[in-house]
């Protein structure tokens, strides 16, 4: 009988990780001979989803995950449980770990937490599983993350195209104002503060399934109104999420009133708990989100080398990853309160990696096989919407040179871009959204953020082509 491999992946945004690690780990089985189905749980939802018999019928489950993607499903199955980014740089050796036995069986340690969701009929939910608390901790946050992006970007374009009708033409009281821009203005800030109670409730989600849903979303928005922004919607979220498990601990009731503690304990203790703790730790919290605001503006305007030096290197570290996710997220709260500078030179850094690998192919050509010359020009529209992932599979070649020369690029762009003090009003899109960038600051900023990128593009290009020179020049040597 042949083995069967199943598994799940899903990364913060569900854009690129996900869908490139199922290709991986597909590529990874046919060479070794094996069948194997994955799902993934993208930005689109869950797609290719695994049956309850196709579970079952599995030798052993691969979760390449950063983010929920129901592991509850798979107690009791040996289970591979590891960072999306691995099933992208070590598809082979994960197939190879799957068919040497290396999987553990899932849910067997004795902290796994489990709920039962009266809409999951009857299923239960793993909350913990096997994995360490700072792998569970960082699965919870960005759970919470990639539910939370779709808002901040939906939001955030509306408000920056509200710009082009004019910087105050949401303002009544200015001769810019327009009620159109303004209806946009307020569309998009609906769905910018949305960002925290989002972001709550589904940290929350990823850790108590759905009771836990409803309770962070309610800490959330207390967190909102009480001013402690993101940082408060992340305390909320992990508040909201083990205050369910420990209630589920203590509220030993019958399986007959199972559905009681479900519908009616959870939801009303639950907030009453959670909503009384944060209205007490919404002060503090607000002067320590302040601070922090403060800090990273002061920065910015002290000392704006170091700090395009900092952006640069963490966006083009992982290209998507935990890092990239820390300094974009940063962007999109400072983006939230109104500081456009912040998010130039992220935007900046995102976008130079997948530029850079297309400057490459094009001065190097003859260096570059057909394959690797056609991935650089499709990445020079991911580069120009804000997808760095295409720069993934050049990184992965020979990742211990090449990923220092996109972090190399990267700071450029965004050091040039702090130095010119240009604005982006919005959290994503890329060259989409240089009108914007104009409304806010003129052509001429816009085209000197474009010039910034391409010359730290550039740089990164020149240095990316040298090595695959001296690559190409070591294989011909050897033949």
């Amino acid at each position: 009988m042949a083995y069967k491999i199943v598994g799940a992946t899903g990364c913060p945004t569900g854009i690129a990780h996900t869908f490139m690690a199922k290709a991986a780990l597909e590529k990874a089985a046919a060479k070794a001979g094996v069948t194997i189905k994955i799902e993934t749980h993208g930005q689109n939802g869950l797609e290719n989803a695994l049956t309850p018999q196709e579970i079952a019928e599995a030798d052993v489950v691969i979760v390449a995950a950063d983010k929920d993607v129901n592991a509850g499903r798979f107690v009791g199955k040996k289970v591979l449980m590891v960072p999306v980014g691995d099933a992208l740089r070590h598809p082979d050796q994960l197939i190879a770990d799957a068919l040497s036995g290396k999987a553990k069986i899932y849910g067997g340690s004795k902290s796994a937490s489990k709920i039962i969701s009266p809409l999951d009929q009857g299923e239960q939910i793993s909350a913990g599983g096997d994995e360490s608390i700072g792998r569970q901790i960082y699965k919870h946050l960005m759970n919470g993350v990639s539910h939370m992006i779709p808002f901040v970007v939906g939001g955030g374009v509306l408000i920056a195209i509200s710009f082009l009708f004019g910087i105050y033409s949401a303002d009544p009281n200015n001769a810019q104002y327009n009620s159109f821009a303004a209806l946009l203005k307020d569309i998009g800030g609906f769905a910018m503060n949305l960002m925290v109670p989002i972001l709550s409730a589904y940290i929350a989600q990823s850790i108590a399934q759905r009771p836990g849903l409803v309770v962070g979303f309610v800490g959330g928005s207390i967190a909102l109104a009480g001013g402690t922004g993101f940082l408060g919607g992340i305390v909320s979220g992990f508040l909201s999420g083990y205050v369910i498990l420990l209630l589920d601990r203590l509220l030993k009731l019958p399986p007959t009133l199972r559905g009681l503690k479900l519908i009616f304990l959870f939801p009303v203790l639950g907030i009453f708990i959670t909503g009384l703790i944060m209205f007490f730790l919404s002060a503090p919290m607000n002067s320590i989100n302040q601070s922090m605001m403060n800090f990273l503006s002061g920065f910015q305007e002290a000392n704006p080398v170091i700090l395009g030096l900092i952006v640069g290197c963490m966006c083009a570290f992982d290209m998507g990853g935990p890092v990239n996710k820390a300094a974009y997220v940063t962007g999109t709260v400072l983006l939230a309160q109104g500081n456009y500078y912040f998010m130039a030179g992220v935007s900046a850094a995102c976008i130079a990696p997948p530029l850079a690998t297309a400057a490459a192919v094009i001065l190097f050509k003859k260096y570059f096989d057909m394959s690797e010359y056609n991935a650089g020009l499709v990445n020079i529209i991911l580069g120009c919407t804000h997808i760095t992932e295409g720069a993934i599979p050049f990184a992965a070649q020979d990742p211990i040179r090449i990923i220092p020369t996109f972090m190399f690029g990267s700071s450029i762009a965004a050091i040039l871009t702090y130095l010119m003090q240009i604005q982006v009003p919005a959290p994503h899109g890329g060259f989409l959204v240089l009108p914007a960038v104009a409304a806010v600051g003129g052509w001429m900023s816009a085209v000197l953020w474009v010039v910034a990128i391409v010359i730290g593009s550039i740089a990164a290009g020149i240095v990316l082509g040298f090595i695959q020179r001296a690559k190409y020049l070591r294989q011909t040597k050897a033949a």
